[in-house]
């Protein structure tokens, strides 16, 4: 049977991630582009204080597993051939993620894998990859979470080289932006441990410069939709944008001059994010000074995606 005419294998799939959770359901064939069905996500927080306590809290938990009973519910509506959720920092990090597990189980009706830093990359790779331009081979890939920041450094015909480093746009929040807006000095400390991070985690990724530079999750497409002022989120004007470090600076610096509350309402800002989108800029503007890129591709591509198209390997 060719691929052009195996059927097509309808697939969920759950990103609990310690800022924003994600649904996508979506049709797989093989050599075709996933054909999205049904897109969600809410900035839920589970995260939250797990930097200091190392504990999922009770709010945080409720929250996220209310949203886990409805997304399952539509997912039955589209009876799907298979279903996976995975859960990366704050679940990993938390001392409680069997209870939150065990209560996902009985209240949600839904597994939960948890994945490691260099699997989730491994993930996030297929996603970012079924939607590069043509031409792009070398590519340096960052994915800012909530928790924890992925490089990968893929090159065709060799094993990708990943580093996960545990700075993320909450943990950088509650361990260093204290203040509404932070101070010069919170911002001086954050950007020299992002750099100091950035250099340990490149140092053996030999050739990185030559690579193409390519940035993926809520961070970077925030701020590609506030670079051109979308009134809504609009995939097609996001993925395969081009932001230049010049446009990442001067978003950073207006968004480090306004109060959180003061974020509201700035063109192509999502909801919700108006905390964690300034520790965000200072994170994608450091790695970019400290490793001389100028610009960075943005793909709305990732993990959401490679979880399914992961999936769809195994379930064939």
């Amino acid at each position: 049977m060719s691929a052009s005419s195996v059927p097509p294998r309808r697939l969920a799939g759950i990103d609990i991630g310690t800022l924003t959770c994600r649904l996508l359901i979506a049709d797989l064939s093989p050599n075709i582009p996933l054909k999205e069905l049904r897109s969600e996500r809410r900035i839920l927080r589970l995260g939250e204080g797990v930097d200091q306590n190392k504990r999922l809290s009770q709010a945080a938990m409720d929250r996220v597993i209310q949203c886990l009973r409805e997304w399952r519910a539509v997912i039955e509506t589209y009876r799907v051939d298979g279903c996976t959720a995975v859960a990366t920092s704050a679940v990993r990090d938390a001392a409680n993620r069997a209870e939150f597990l065990d209560r996902v189980k009985r209240e949600a009706g839904l597994d939960v894998e948890v994945i490691t830093g260099d699997e989730e990359a491994r993930r996030t790779l297929l996603g970012i990859r079924s939607g590069l331009p043509p031409g792009v081979t070398d590519m340096l890939a960052l994915d800012i979470g909530g928790g924890s920041t992925e490089f990968i450094l893929d090159r065709p015909g060799q094993a990708p080289v990943v580093r996960s480093i545990d700075i993320g746009v909450v943990r950088l929040c509650e361990r260093l932006l204290h203040h509404d807006p932070p101070t010069r000095e919170e911002v001086q400390q954050a950007r020299d441990w992002i750099a100091r991070e950035t250099k340990s985690a490149v140092e053996v990724m030999m050739g990185y410069a030559a690579a193409t530079f390519v940035g993926t999750a809520g961070t970077v497409t925030a701020l590609a939709a506030m670079a051109q002022k979308l009134p809504s989120y609009d995939p097609a004007r996001i993925h395969n944008y081009r932001l230049p470090l010049a446009t990442v600076q001067e978003l950073e610096r207006t968004l480090l001059s306004r109060k959180k509350a003061d974020r509201v309402g700035l063109p192509g800002l999502e909801k919700n994010r108006e905390e964690v989108i300034a520790a965000g800029a200072i994170i994608i503007r450091t790695v970019m000074e400290t490793l001389g890129m100028s610009v960075v591709l943005v793909s709305d591509l990732g993990l959401r995606e490679g979880v399914l198209i992961d999936l769809a390997r195994w379930t064939r």
